[in-house]
């Protein structure tokens, strides 16, 4: 890995800003940007069902009608592998999810896993015993890696330039606001006899998934994916009618539809395989693939896991046993990680994503070191005010991982992904995370039962590994397009690597260097076994201008002008060029 390095003077969010613009100054008061925004709005409902979830099985545990129904005496290693079941069933659907993602569009796949969370809902709520709970919560499980891989790649594509960041950044804040439902709606069933005391929770469970389908009819596909299948005039209209209000000569719709264009099209001819296999042929894609496996691997192994999932035991141990005190204090953390992480949102796209990912870990060791030590004393002491000196500081811990590890956990991996890669790259994270989470829930309440307080000594020491890493390998990506980021990685020249058809025989490996530099575009293509350079001196708005050369066999040299159009049509001229 190299050092992060840092931003340039000049961004895409910038020159953006100096181009004219058909909409008004606040959103709220633009029809293009407010019917998308608000579609936008209704697709974070993937990642409020997952904090849903979460805070939903902290709920239930604390219900005896929840557990008689799981069975008597159920072992903790049931418990745990019923807890985990979302997690069981997201981690074989990621990557399925990302071709299916790529293949038929983000709204379709979308659709596919919504659909199977509302079903597997319902049927969850009228389940009784602990495997038919855990086989309903697999199928929500895989709804969820479905919806969780297409819906912010669809939110962060369909995002108007201006507020990409900050839609990007909202999307994963959002998921304490399913978390707040779920708690609240918990603590309102908590003293009901009967066993719609846990089942109209779970039934509940159904409302975001059933929300995302109604976003669906709000919002277009995705330009980006439309552009790479071919359907550019349909992009141009759905990029014309919501970022520009239906003004064709818009000069930042032209803009951005260009850029995109030319960046899909330069992504095709040196990945015209962009299989997984992609991620390991150049630095930069290796460098992104280590932050998506890596980040995906904090977010659940930093301590959070354990106060999610079993905040009801850990209160316990610290002396809070009375159920109402349980469940006031679940749902007041909840609403506090809420504002936090619509804090820590907004503060991404104002301050950076190195500054609150290096704050946030850092916060969160301080705290943590201070949860132990505090737990360790009540061990002996049984103090009540060490006690909630325990439930203070969990509230700080969580403060700190909401400013930068919530909203950024998903947002962070899209954003440093090109187009070709973002469905698979985010998969991988997702795989990741949900992997770390089903290890986390399934150990956690044997390690916990056996070791209490002292199973946060490991997070202090995960903690301890993150924040280097965080410092040395996750670069600056503030105010840059999603086109731009490539930069970042792969340095002035940004390499997409592929093995396909190249030179006069059909045989050899293509390489493509894209580099943006205001309104201009550089490429330089070289292949062998013929020794093929591609020169590409300036981009404009008129055309493009190569110079192709090839030393072996022809020893010709040209020098000819295309448009866009032409370029993106002509690509298989560098086939031809012998």
């Amino acid at each position: 890995m190299v050092g992060a390095p840092a931003v340039t003077k000049s961004t895409g969010t910038e020159h953006y800003n100096t181009l004219q613009n058909n909409v008004a100054s606040s959103w709220l008061r633009d029809p293009g940007l407010l019917r998308l925004n608000l579609g936008i709005g209704f697709l974070f409902a993937s990642a409020a069902s997952n904090g849903y979830d979460g805070s939903l099985m902290n709920g239930l545990l604390v219900m005896d009608t929840f557990n008689r129904n799981l069975g008597p005496n159920i072992s903790s290693s049931l418990l745990g592998l019923v807890i985990a079941g979302i997690s069981l069933g997201g981690l074989p659907s990621f990557i399925p999810a990302s071709y299916v993602t790529d293949r038929v569009g983000r709204k379709k796949a979308l659709g596919i896993g919504s659909s199977l969370m509302v079903v597997g809902a319902v049927v969850q709520a009228f389940t009784k015993g602990a495997y038919a709970m855990l086989a309903t919560r697999i199928v929500i499980g895989i709804g969820l890696g479905f919806s969780q891989t297409s819906a912010p790649t669809l939110a962060t594509e369909l995002a108007h330039p201006k507020h990409r960041g900050a839609i990007s950044a909202l999307f994963q804040a959002t998921w304490y606001w399913g978390a707040i439902v779920a708690a609240s709606c918990c603590m309102g069933t908590l003293f009901l006899d009967s066993s719609w005391g846990w089942r109209l929770p779970c039934l509940l469970q159904a409302v975001f998934p059933g929300l995302q389908l109604v976003g669906l009819a709000l919002v277009p596909e995705s330009p980006r994916w439309l552009v790479s299948v071919g359907r550019e005039e349909e992009a141009r209209m759905i990029l014309t009618r919501y970022h520009a209000n239906g003004s064709i000569d818009d000069e930042l719709v032209r803009y951005e539809y260009e850029e995109i264009k030319a960046t899909i099209a330069a992504e095709k001819v040196g990945a015209a395989r962009s299989g997984f296999l992609t991620f390991f042929k150049t630095s930069g894609n290796r460098h992104r693939l280590f932050i998506c496996v890596f980040s995906g691997f904090m977010i659940n192994w930093v301590g959070n896991g354990i106060v999610s999932y079993y905040l009801a035991p850990i209160l316990r141990t610290v002396g809070v046993t009375n159920l109402t005190a349980q469940a006031g204090i679940n749902l007041g953390m909840q609403v506090w990680n809420a504002i936090l992480s619509a804090v820590g949102a907004v503060c991404a796209e104002k301050f950076g994503r190195r500054p609150l990912w290096l704050t946030s870990a850092s916060g969160m060791l301080g705290a943590f070191v201070v949860i132990t030590a505090l737990s360790a004393t009540f061990a002996k002491t049984q103090s009540h005010a060490i006690g909630a000196g325990v439930v203070a500081f969990l509230f700080v811990f969580f403060g700190f991982y909401d400013i930068a590890f919530t909203p950024l956990s998903i947002a962070y991996p899209i954003e440093i992904l090109p187009f070709h890669l973002r469905a698979k790259g985010l998969s991988i994270n997702l795989t990741v995370v949900f992997a770390a989470s089903f290890f986390n829930q399934y150990v956690n309440p044997v390690a916990f039962e056996r070791l209490e307080w002292k199973l946060y000594f490991v997070y202090v020491g995960v903690l301890c590994v993150v924040i280097p890493v965080i410092y040395f390998t996750f670069p600056e990506t503030k105010g840059r397009t999603l086109e731009e980021i490539a930069e970042v990685f792969d340095g002035k020249k940004p390499q997409v690597e592929e093995d396909g058809r190249g030179g006069a025989d059909g045989h050899g490996r293509g390489e493509v260097r894209m580099v943006r530099s205001d309104d201009k575009f550089d490429i330089e293509y070289e292949m062998e076994p013929t020794d093929l350079v591609f020169r590409d001196p300036g981009f404009s708005k008129e055309g493009i201008q190569m110079e192709t050369i090839v030393p072996k066999g022809c020893g010709t040299k040209h020098l000819e002008t295309l448009t866009v159009a032409e370029f993106r049509k002509d690509c298989a001229m560098l086939d031809r060029a012998c």
